[in-house]
């Protein structure tokens, strides 16, 4: 599955990578590609997650999940 999120509160390249990490570490995900001036980022995984998944992973990292 492929998945492209709006995430909010990114303001650096650290936020990018935090985000990035913080999905990249989630069980199934195969790659991530995180956009800071878009504030997307999009995730590629072998299953399908669902967006409450989502959401609690960017939480955790400090960021909102639009």
């Amino acid at each position: 599955m492929e998945k492209e999120l709006n995430v909010k509160g990114m303001m650096c390249k650290m936020c990018q990578k935090h985000v990035h990490d913080a999905l990249a570490g989630m069980a199934g995900v195969s790659a991530v590609d995180v956009d800071l001036e878009k504030g997307t980022a999009k995730v590629t995984a072998d299953r399908e997650i669902p967006q409450d998944e989502f959401k609690k992973v960017i939480e955790e990292a400090g960021y909102e999940l639009a």
